[in-house]
């Protein structure tokens, strides 16, 4: 007998949730639906896919594998199906989209309402997560990532470069002064990132990773900081472009700065075997001549 999806989507959901009350209360369900088709799915494939303990289910190795491999299988079903239904028209249907917060807040949410004028039949959902995400796990179509790619598995669509800037208020330089070069800022407040520690190698000719003075780790939070004069930090110019031309931020040791970090890079990511794509090409197409990186 084969195993229908629908008792493996609720599979997933016990996965995600971590537990069988949370997915019954997620997919609107009894608790002893789930309980069911959880054992039926055990059962068809001949073993144990979760350990159970009175505190949290943990896939088994077994389990783990299983779960992957049905993940992409539903995920294709899914577009499959929506690729026939949307054949010839513009396209429509759920379309998840993560970033990190201060890219959805200084670069995503300002195109959100052209884009639904453009594609109104298509359903954003915008998540903000300052890691990396597994796509699958997170149910995410389309992610954008800040910097190198190592993940092979993943199609990139370059979205263009954005420039690191170190930055201080007028008002913190006013009081603690301009550093003339990199070795300078051991003397100042350096605004930093909390995880990962790679982003505070500043781009800076003979300057190491150093220990911040205030550490965040959302890049947003660093950038408040700065403009309320806490300290100076390294940002990138899709978020802090506008508060330099504005003179509410100060770029500093222009000329002792190295370019092409790597963190410059800024690509938009999906899986090479989505067939979601229509929807993702449509969502990248808009916004990528509109960014203000």
């Amino acid at each position: 007998m084969k195993t229908r999806s629908d008792d493996l989507e609720i599979l997933l959901a016990v996965v995600d949730s971590g537990g069988f009350s949370a997915a019954a209360e997620l997919l609107d369900i009894q608790v002893a639906r789930v309980s069911r088709a959880v054992s039926k799915v055990e059962s068809q494939v001949g073993v144990s896919i979760l350990n159970r303990t009175t505190r949290r289910i943990e896939l088994t190795e077994e389990g783990r594998q299983f779960v992957e491999a049905i993940r992409i299988g539903l995920l294709q079903i899914q577009q499959a199906e929506e690729e026939i239904i949307t054949r010839g028209e513009l396209p429509r249907g759920r379309l998840r989209v993560d970033a990190a917060s201060p890219f959805v807040f200084h670069q995503l949410v300002p195109l959100i309402q052209p884009f639904k004028q453009t594609y109104p039949d298509i359903e954003l959902e915008l998540t903000s997560n300052e890691g990396f995400v597994d796509l699958l796990e997170k149910k995410t179509d389309l992610a954008i990532r800040i910097g190198n790619l190592t993940d092979s598995t993943l199609h990139a669509r370059p979205l263009g470069k954005s420039l690191l800037y170190i930055v201080a208020s007028p008002d913190y330089l006013s009081r603690r002064g301009f550093p003339n070069k990199s070795s300078d800022l051991i003397h100042h407040d350096l605004l930093g990132f909390s995880t990962p520690k790679t982003l505070n190698d500043w781009p800076l000719n003979g300057f190491t990773r150093f220990t911040p003075t205030l550490t965040s780790s959302n890049g947003e939070t660093l950038r408040q900081l700065a403009l309320t004069g806490n300290g100076i930090a390294c940002l990138s110019g899709f978020m802090v472009k506008k508060d330099i031309a504005e003179g509410r931020l100060i770029p500093l040791l222009e000329s002792e700065k190295i370019t092409n970090t790597g963190r410059e890079q800024i690509n938009a990511v999906y899986y090479k075997s989505s067939t979601v794509a229509k929807r993702i090409s449509a969502f990248i197409d808009f916004i990528q001549p509109k960014l203000t990186l």
